[in-house]
């Protein structure tokens, strides 16, 4: 069985709230890790742990990359639906977390807000990992930067442009590029730019090695990027305010004409599921430049390189 690298030795038995919880040689680390998964020149054991999966809202990559990649490691996965425990309804938070730490080695929550994914870490006595939350999404940024540097090799100096709803993958491509070197520019219509708390802890974590921006131009957003991403304009829980979103960010579609304003080597990225002719074309996500499904499978291995390094003995 592989060991671990030394930079990883820090996160055995921790939580995963946040991108900003790894520091960047623990980023690179996990990178790593993820890459010699895939190529299949690491391996580990994790016979007879348990991953819990609690998840609040729908999932199809989330929920299957996780499940795979413990089942990868030789671990299983429980599914704890909500709505056939009783987490849905309405058994304390202390109590399930409690609870589901005498039997799960680890859980991975997909939930609305971050002080539930929260509240979960100060009850569990195993690994709680962020599988999604209102705030962040840090796992689908690892698969993100995983799918940059297997295309450009080095990440540092590298430019980012996210387009459309300054959401939670937008917040965790911020923190994980400051964290990496890679410069990150969010572009939003006004109104609906990221949290200003976490672009300002963002540009902390960059330290002068990378910028973060925010502009409300599509073109300027994109302009020189190497690689251009978008997601859905209405996240799920604002389904309601999709005719009003459809308004708001009319013009902000990642199509061909903006997609000739990055550098010329640029790819595309959108987390999925995505609306074609909404906030990205059809001829642009299936496009030669597009690496959307290489980036949907690189959540099974940098899912696998985080469980590893969470539970894998020394």
């Amino acid at each position: 069985m592989a060991c671990l690298d030394v930079a990883l030795a820090g996160l055995a038995g921790a939580d995963f709230l946040s991108s900003s919880d790894l520091d960047r040689a623990e980023a690179e680390a996990l990178l790593t890790l993820a890459a010699q998964l895939k190529a299949g020149s690491q391996r580990f054991d994790l016979t007879g742990r348990v991953l819990g999966l609690i998840f609040s809202k729908a999932s199809t990559r989330t929920r299957v990359s996780f499940t795979v990649a413990m089942a990868r490691l030789g671990g299983q996965t429980i599914d704890l639906l909500p709505l056939v425990t009783q987490v849905g309804r309405g058994e304390p938070i202390a109590d399930t977390a409690r609870v589901l730490s005498r039997y799960c080695d680890a859980l991975a929550i997909r939930t609305f807000a971050q002080a539930d994914l929260a509240d979960y870490a100060h009850w569990a006595s195993i690994p709680v990992i962020n599988a999604l939350t209102d705030e962040e999404h840090p796992c689908q940024a690892l698969a993100d930067f995983l799918t940059l540097r297997e295309t450009f090799g080095d990440l540092e100096g590298l430019t980012l442009a996210y387009v459309g709803d300054g959401n939670n993958v937008a917040h965790s491509l911020m923190l994980m590029g400051a964290l990496l070197g890679v410069n990150v520019c969010i572009g939003t219509p006004e109104g609906f730019a990221p949290d200003p708390a976490v672009v300002e802890r963002a540009a902390a974590l960059a330290a002068g090695r990378a910028q973060i921006t925010v502009v409300h131009e599509p073109v300027a957003a994109v302009r020189g990027a190497h690689a251009l991403y978008t997601d859905v304009w209405a996240s799920m829980g604002q389904e309601q305010e999709q005719a009003e979103r459809e308004r708001a960010f009319r013009g902000w579609c990642l199509d061909g004409a903006l997609l000739a304003e990055a550098d010329s080597r640029a790819i595309v990225l959108h987390c999925l599921p995505a609306h074609r002719g909404e906030e990205i074309s059809a001829a642009v996500i299936e496009g030669d430049q597009s690496r959307v499904f290489d980036q949907a499978e690189n959540r099974m291995h940098v899912q696998q390189a985080l469980l590893a390094a969470l539970l894998a003995p020394g």
